[in-house]
Formats: C-alpha cells, structure tokens, sequence
C-alpha cells in the first residue's frame, strides 16, 4: 500500500499541471461547499447567541383572532384590522389563576401598556422616549439594571411616578446619580404635557439597533399600570403579556401548558383566542430554514464534484493509456489483478484527496472572509470538513474503480506489445 501511494504521488509530480487541472472542479466544489457552510453555521450562531440575549425561556401570550372555522389565524381574517373589546382582554383575574395554577413554573411575568413615544426636556436638549406602562415583575423578566432609586410598584396605583434611563437623565438634570431622585419632570406624550418624577435610574443598554446604526436611542420610561392606562383611556386587561419560565421548567411543555389554560377561557368567544410562542420554537424554525437553504445551495455546488469525479476518471483512462506497457510489464514479473487495480484505485484515491484538501483549505478561508464581511465570527464545520474529505475518497474509489478494472484485465503479452 506505501508503495502504491509512493507511486501515486510521483505520478502526481511528474504531471503537476495536469493533475491540477483534474483536481480542480474537486477543490471548486468542495471549496465552496465548506465555504457556503461555514457563512451559515456563523449567521446561524451569532442569529441564535443574540435571540437568546432577549430571553431563549420567555413565553409570549398574547391574543388571535380566530378564522370563521373557529381556529386561530385563518385565511378570512388573516388581514383584518379588528381590535379585541374589553370583554375580549386577558384580565388581572385569568392571571392571578394561572399564576396560582403554575406559579412553580413561573420566575416572573411582565406585564406592559404602551402610551406611545414622548419628548422629554426643551430647546435643544431633548430626548425622546417610549412611555410604557409596567407591573413590578417587569424588571426581573427584563433583567433591568437599576443604578439608582427603586422600580415601579404595583401599589404606586396612579401615582405620576417614572423610572428613566441614564441617558435621558443626562439630557434633563446633566447627572444621572441620586441625586435626581424625587426631581419633576415633563414629558409630552400624544399632544399631552404631562409631570412625572424620578423614582428610579436604570442603564440603557447601548447593544441594540440605535446604538449600531449611529441613531440617537428611544429609551423607555417606566410608569406604573394603572397610571399608563388613566393616562391613556385604555381598557383594563391585556392583549399580550411575556411569562419568564422558572430555572429546570421544559419551555416547550410548559407552553402548550400555557396556552391550552388561556384558550380555555376562550371556548364560547367567536372571534378571539389566545396563542403563546417562545423564542426557543422561533429559533428553531430559523434554524431550519438556514439548513434547509445551506442544503439546498450546497447541493447545487456539489454539482461540480460531479464534474470533478469526471475528470479524475478520464485522466486515469489517459494514464491507462499512456502507462500500457508497464502494466505489461508488472503482470509479466507476477502482478495480479488486484495488485493492478489497488494501484490505480489509490492513485485516484490520492488526486481526490489532496484536491479535497486543497478544496477544505479555500472553502474555510473563503467562508472566514464571507462570515468577517457580513459582521458574524467565522465557524468553520468540522463535521462539514469530515465529510468533505470522506466524500473525496468516495469519489476517488467511485471514479477511478473503472479504469483500475480496465488496466487490472488488460492482457499482459498485448500489453507489452502496445506502442
């Protein structure tokens, strides 16, 4: 076997140009099979590592209407625009029962009623913000970090009181520390001038779109519910509200859980229902959908392996050919058939190899630029480096068994007369 694959690459050697020639729809194809794999499994990670930074175990509750069929989403009112009414809100009484229901599953559940974006400051200092109105469990499901002050409490009732950002502090009071506890402010919020005071100071998270985008930042200021919806003229009930999963609960049982108790509720009503999703089943639905286009696209690639298997055939056929009177030769100091075919088997076993390996090589560097160029760090496959190498030497035995077998069967006295 040493010495066949010695033979091997000497053969290689002594035509360098041509045997590049017939590696290279081998290096192509798996050049860019790699590469294209590489660029995904980087998109899919870093796509996954930031969904997972809003909370991978959050169930998300919230209201559908229901098709004419009675089932939630149809086609007939897939595009309608219809607002639930009061009677068709999740209320504070559905949720103290599920809470007392599941509250060992449960970590927190944040609740959430938006007044809209507001302007707070004047003249050239201002700063707009999204005042929205939140239960006290709010800031354990949104892990805000406090800097100063206290969070919204359910028992603040109607009460004016706000938690702001830092930065929006900044552009009020020129601080953002203690001492702006208490201090009052004004916010115009839908054509309202409105006073509210710091009850607390949190730190805005510059990770997000504004801050990538160069874009002056929306921070949220925090009112209690009761106040966003005196303020606001809503209704009292929900329409969606967010369930942080306590630490060893299975998300997706306790989801189907979820929404099996809120559609309970919703039997008898005929045009809405409840629905609850997770981050987790919506990263698995993207996870597939870029495997499913990664296989699609890779296969169309491949296609050149083919082409590639081709190649490493016909160049064997022509080595055949070339190499007639020292198969002669060899059969006739005793070769057998299988000695003829292992060395021709390995020869083309080695051009698809060191092709494989020149095709892993540009696939990786080409994948790393690719994943570097779209803002993602480059992951490179080693299960995808595997089977490319894998798949080398399949094509290697696949495509060069047939002129092994032609030069294994040819007769050694018309071998040695061949010119």
């Amino acid at each position: 076997m040493l010495d066949n694959i010695r033979m091997a690459f000497a053969s290689l050697w002594a035509n360098k140009m041509r045997a590049l020639l017939t590696m290279l729809g081998i290096i192509i194809g798996i050049g860019s099979v790699i590469a294209i794999v590489t660029v995904g499994d980087s998109l899919s990670g870093s796509l996954t590592d930031s969904l997972q930074s809003f909370g991978v175990g959050n169930i998300t509750v919230s209201l559908q209407q229901k098709s004419e069929s009675g089932s939630a989403g149809g086609a007939v009112r897939m595009f309608s625009m219809a607002q639930p009414s009061e009677e068709d809100l999740i209320t504070d009484a559905m949720l103290e029962e599920y809470s007392a229901a599941y509250g060992e599953n449960i970590y927190a559940i944040s609740l959430e009623s938006s007044l809209g974006a507001g302007t707070v400051g004047g003249g050239e200092d201002t700063a707009t913000v999204q005042v929205t109105g939140v239960n006290a469990q709010y800031a354990d499901a949104n892990e805000l970090d406090l800097l100063c002050g206290r969070f919204v409490k359910d028992s603040d009732g109607e009460r004016q009181l706000a938690v702001v950002s830092d930065l929006a502090c900044q552009t009020l009071f020129g601080r953002a520390d203690a001492s702006v506890l208490g201090q009052s402010f004004q916010v115009t919020v839908g054509g309202k001038l409105l006073t509210f005071y710091v009850a607390g100071v949190y730190e805005y998270d510059d990770s997000g779109y504004f801050s990538m985008t160069g874009e002056d930042p929306v921070t949220e200021m925090y009112i209690s519910l009761a106040a966003a919806q005196k303020l606001g003229e809503a209704d009292e009930g929900f329409q969606n509200f967010t369930v942080v999963a306590a630490s060893g609960t299975d998300t997706a049982a306790f989801l189907e859980k979820t929404e099996a108790f809120f559609s309970s509720f919703y039997t008898r009503n005929e045009s809405w229902t409840v629905t609850a999703t997770s981050m987790e089943s919506l990263i698995e639905e993207m996870t597939s959908m870029l495997n499913t286009v990664k296989l699609a696209i890779s296969a169309i690639a491949a296609i050149s392996l083919l082409v590639g298997g081709i190649g490493v055939m016909n160049i064997m056929l022509v080595s055949i050919t070339e190499r007639t009177r020292e198969i002669g030769t060899r059969k006739a100091l005793g070769a057998r058939r299988s000695d003829i075919r292992l060395q021709f088997i390995t020869e083309a076993v080695v051009i698809c190899l060191v092709g494989g390996a020149l095709g892993v090589a540009l696939g990786v560097g080409l994948g790393s630029v690719g994943a570097s160029l779209l803002g993602y760090a480059a992951k490179p496959s080693p299960s995808a480096i595997l089977v490319a190498v894998g798949f080398s030497m399949a094509i290697g035995v696949f495509f060069g068994y047939y002129p092994a077998n032609k030069a294994a069967k040819l007769d050694p006295i018309d071998a040695l007369r061949y010119e």
